[in-house]
C-alpha cells in the first residue's frame, strides 16, 4: 500500500478516537491536543515503515517528536479539565440537537484538522521515505533554525505561565521577556520550526515541493487561528493599545517600550 494512503488511514483512526473522547467529555476543544500528537504519529510511522531510515530521517522524527509531545502535554494540562471552548459551543448551538450534529462536528473540526495536518506534514514524509544518507550544510541550517523556533515557543510559553501564576499579575498584560520583542513568541516559534523542517527537506529529491507546508502554518497563525483570535480577545484591555504600538506583531524586533 502507498505510504501516503497508509498515513491517511492511521490519522483517520487516530482522529476518530479523539472525536469519541471529545463526545464523552463533551469537549471538542480537546482536538487541539491531537494537533501535535498527529505530527508525531506521522513522523514515527513514516520513519519505521521506510526501508532506508537515514540519519536525516531520524533527526526530523526526533525534532517533530520533541515539538509535538511537548505541545500535546502543555495543551493537555491546560485544556483537559476546562469547559469546552466557546467556538465549539457555538457550533453545537448552530447545528441543533439532531444526530447529524456529530457528523458535522467530525467533518468540520476533526476531519478538517486531519487534512491540514497531512498537508503540512509533507516535508516529514518526504524526508523519511528518502534514500539520501548523511547530513549536509542545509540540514545543519535547518536544525539551527528549528532550535531557534523551539526556544521561542518553549520559553515564551514558560514565561507566560509564570506570569499568570502570580496573583499580583491578575488583570495585567504579559509584555515581558520574549513578549517584549514580539506579541506572539510562541506562534513565531512554531512557524520558525516548520521553516527549519522544510529547509532540512531541501536536502532530499523533490524536497522543495513541500514549500507550502511552512507557508500554510505561518499564514494560519498570522491570519486565521492564532494571532487574530488572541488579539481580538485583548483588544479592549487597557494596556493593549500601548503594547500594540510598541511591540512587533510577529517577528521579534527591538521594543519601543521605555
Amino acid at each position: 500500500m502507498n505510504i501516503y494512503i497508509e498515513i491517511l488511514l492511521v490519522l483517520l483512526a487516530f482522529f476518530f478516537v479523539v472525536f469519541l473522547i471529545g463526545q464523552v467529555k463533551k469537549n471538542n476543544g480537546l482536538v487541539d491536543i491531537a494537533w501535535g500528537l498527529g505530527f508525531v504519529i506521522v513522523g514515527v510511522y513514516s520513519f519505521f515503515v521506510s526501508e532506508f531510515q537515514s540519519e536525516r530521517a531520524a533527526v526530523v522524527t526526533i525534532l517533530v517528536a520533541l515539538w509535538g509531545l511537548r505541545l500535546a502535554y502543555y495543551l493537555f494540562r491546560r485544556n483537559w479539565s476546562k469547559d469546552e471552548d466557546y467556538r465549539y459551543v457555538n457550533m453545537r448551538k448552530r447545528w441543533g440537537t439532531t444526530k447529524s450534529k456529530y457528523v458535522k462536528m467530525f467533518l468540520n473540526v476533526y476531519l478538517l484538522q486531519l487534512i491540514l495536518l497531512f498537508i503540512i506534514a509533507q516535508p516529514i514524509i518526504t524526508v523519511n521515505k528518502s534514500s539520501e544518507m548523511g547530513l549536509g550544510w542545509l540540514d545543519y541550517i535547518g536544525i539551527a533554525i528549528w532550535i531557534i523556533g523551539y526556544i521561542f515557543e518553549v520559553v515564551g510559553d514558560s514565561q507566560l505561565k509564570a506570569f499568570i501564576s502570580k496573583p499580583e499579575n491578575k488583570g495585567r498584560l504579559m509584555k515581558y521577556g520574549l513578549w517584549k520583542y514580539t506579541r506572539h513568541p510562541n506562534y513565531f516559534g512554531e512557524a520558525t520550526m516548520w521553516w527549519g523542517i522544510f529547509i532540512i527537506s531541501l536536502s532530499v529529491p523533490n524536497g522543495w515541493v513541500g514549500f507550502y507546508s511552512p507557508l500554510i502554518i505561518t499564514l494560519l497563525l498570522l491570519f486565521v487561528s492564532g494571532v487574530p483570535l488572541l488579539e481580538k480577545k485583548y483588544k479592549k484591555h487597557p494596556e493593549w493599545a500601548e503594547y500594540e504600538r510598541t511591540t512587533s506583531k510577529f517577528i521579534p524586533m527591538y521594543s519601543k517600550q521605555v
